[in-house]
């Protein structure tokens, strides 16, 4: 049933009744609450909406992940059939970009299986309308994959996964939770520490009061995934903004109406994300068996893919749109924008060199 109360106003009944909840169980009820979430309401995406995304801002992202697929699946000797899944594919405009380009291999379309994952009705819906000619499949789990190789992509997905945050202090870590104090949600400890040692070795000499994060979801995710490409071959291409070592620092942060808000002031209006740890994601997937290429900046992996080239050629086909295609380039590839800040992850099975990253 459709509470008549706010999200807000849910939260802080919770809090009330039961005390304090963790940063996790926030961004859970805040991001995908079943009728008040941010991901279950309207289309958050483009100028209108929250945040842009790098398939937003032009076509040659989306188009140079296309040749980065096709090139693995080539190598992969080109199965007659293989599951091409995508993580959060937002209005679908990164996966029409991918398979625009990567259709036109010879059999890739005929061996195309399209699976999607995606928690928002709105946007699923336009999905349904711009990838219907592929015959997409909405998955509810990571275990509903066809026979053959899985090929997995996720743009921004990993940073909306809830966190966990511990703060050192001279007895141990203490676990930071939401509470309320004359009625306003704060932050504040837990009471009870946790042990130094039972946190990771990489933050083992952390000062006090530094700031650790943790993403368990993350990790069952990238689990769960790996699991079925290390079984059944493939590979895993994850881009977001985050750090390549495990290490301290507070990221949590809520965006709205492009731009920075505060966390706690309106819970289910704003997005809110923080910052990935590849450190954590790449050591689960070696321990399942995969390969992991270095991680790469979004600018360095483009470069690497051509989009010099690409810039050239969509320039001289519509020069009148040159000036905004120079524009796009520098958004996703310059440093003081998306492309120091964005990361590429790539895990895949042995023996394959997917393109885009430093030899």
């Amino acid at each position: 049933m459709n509470s008549p109360l706010s999200l807000a106003q849910q939260i802080d009944l919770q809090i009330s009744a039961n005390g304090p909840i963790s940063i996790a169980t926030y961004m859970g009820l805040c991001l995908t609450h079943p009728t008040k979430g941010y991901y279950k309401g309207a289309d958050p995406l483009g100028a209108a909406g929250d945040f842009i995304t790098a398939p937003e801002i032009s076509q040659m992202f989306g188009e140079l992940i296309g040749f980065h697929l096709v090139n693995v699946w080539q190598q992969m000797d080109q199965p007659r059939q293989f599951n091409l899944l995508e993580l959060g594919p937002g209005r679908g405009t990164l996966m029409a970009d991918i398979l625009r380009v990567a259709c036109r291999a010879e059999g890739f379309r005929d061996a195309l299986k399209l699976k999607l994952f995606e928690t928002n009705p709105v946007l699923t819906g336009e999905q349904r309308n711009r990838l219907a000619s592929y015959e997409p499949q909405w998955l509810e789990n990571f275990e509903q994959f066809d026979e053959g190789p899985i090929l997995v992509v996720a743009n921004e997905f990993f940073d909306a996964l809830p966190i966990r945050q511990f703060v050192r202090k001279p007895d141990g870590w203490h676990e930071r939770l939401v509470g309320l104090v004359d009625g306003k949600r704060t932050f504040g400890l837990s009471p009870t520490p946790i042990p130094a040692e039972t946190m990771p070795t990489a933050i083992a000499e952390a000062a006090e009061d530094s700031l650790f994060e943790v993403c368990f979801a993350a990790g069952e995710v990238m689990s769960r995934i790996g699991k079925a490409v290390a079984r059944q071959g493939g590979s895993i291409l994850a881009i977001d903004y985050g750090y390549a070592r495990t290490q301290t620092g507070d990221t949590l942060q809520a965006v709205r109406d492009h731009r920075y808000a505060d966390v706690l002031e309106a819970p289910g209006e704003v997005d809110l994300s923080a910052h990935v740890d590849f450190g954590a994601l790449a050591a689960v997937t070696q321990e399942i068996g995969l390969a992991v290429q270095p991680l790469a900046t979004q600018g360095e992996f483009l470069i690497r893919l051509g989009i010099a080239e690409r810039v050239k050629a969509l320039s001289g086909a519509n020069p009148a749109s040159a000036e905004d295609i120079r524009i796009a380039h520098d958004r996703l590839v310059g440093k003081s924008q998306m492309g120091e800040l964005f990361k590429v992850f790539c895990a895949h099975s042995p023996g394959l060199v997917p393109p885009g990253f430093a030899a």
